[in-house]
């Protein structure tokens, strides 16, 4: 199984010629930023722990890394949620299906804290996200590949793009890069992005720089822009995307692209997460295939 190094390719985005670093092919059941941000967890000796107890949606890509990380070192997974549908469990799909037959415990809690969780001694929390600091682990092994693939092909003016959720991913890639780091909130806005930033890292000179959309996009919302880029780019690349992170992605470095004045070159870096568009596509094609 191979949880590092990633090919890089070269694919064309409207017009442009940009590199793709393809996390999403790191393996089949736990690849994209997830298994960059709990490498640790999967590489080092969790000596007594036992259980790992994190939150979510019911849905969250992060949900069904856990579950195969539970597999892997035999840990047991404690996932609490908000909410579940009653017609998700009945029809379980997507992340929450492949989760539960993966063993992990999805506990449905609208009043849980995380931050008054009172740990067991066998016990690690892992907060929503993986916004910790055990994530800079692998996400420094991401940054050092880049920086090895940049020197052998002689590239020097590289600047890479990526969507945030709680933004942990892109702030520790910026930590360990010299090339300048670009992203986008998909949750919460750029303000709460700002916030997630400050969390991990006081330093602002490691804060990537977050692109401003001239629209507001609600995390989670269907948008036929999201559709369209997403269906462009499976045709125009034979690569298939997240639905929920990386149409905003590419739809902010066509932002950038349209904007930029430089001969630089260009990364843009796969979240993975492909199991999500089991719950995402039927919601896409009902909306938007009348």
């Amino acid at each position: 199984m191979n949880y590092i190094n990633s090919p890089i390719e070269k694919i064309k985005f409207r017009n442009t010629d940009i590199y793709l670093k393809r996390d999403d092919l790191l393996d089949k059941h736990f690849s994209g930023n997830k298994a960059r941000k709990f490498y640790y967890y999967l590489v080092n000796d969790l000596e007594n722990i036992n259980k790992v107890v994190s939150f979510g949606s019911a849905q969250a890509n992060s949900l069904y890394s856990l579950s195969v990380l539970g597999k892997i070192k035999n840990l047991d997974i404690d996932f609490y949620v908000n909410h579940i549908s009653s017609y998700l469990k009945e029809n379980p799909y997507g992340n929450y299906k492949a989760a539960l037959e993966n063993g992990v415990n999805i506990i449905e809690d609208e009043n849980f804290d995380f931050q008054n969780y009172e740990l067991k001694q066998n016990e690690i929390l892992i907060e929503e996200g993986a916004r910790v600091q055990e994530a800079q682990f692998g996400i420094k092994i991401l940054a050092q590949e880049i920086k090895t693939w940049a020197k052998e092909n002689d590239i020097k003016n590289l600047k890479l793009f990526l969507p945030s959720g709680t933004g942990t991913t892109a702030l520790f890639l910026q930590k360990h890069l010299e090339f300048e780091v670009f992203t986008v909130a998909c949750v919460g806005g750029s303000e709460y992005l700002k916030k997630q930033f400050f969390h991990l890292e006081s330093n602002e000179k490691f804060h990537p720089k977050i692109i401003q959309m001239p629209k507001k996009y609600h995390f989670g919302k269907l948008y036929k822009e999201f559709y369209d880029i997403y269906n462009e780019l499976l045709k125009t690349t034979k690569i298939e995307f997240d639905l929920l992170y990386d149409p905003l992605g590419f739809l902010s470095m066509q932002n950038y692209l349209e904007n930029k004045q430089n001969c630089d070159e260009f990364l843009y870096i796969h979240q993975g997460g492909i199991l999500g568009n089991e719950s995402m596509k039927p919601r896409y094609e009902r909306k938007f295939n009348k």
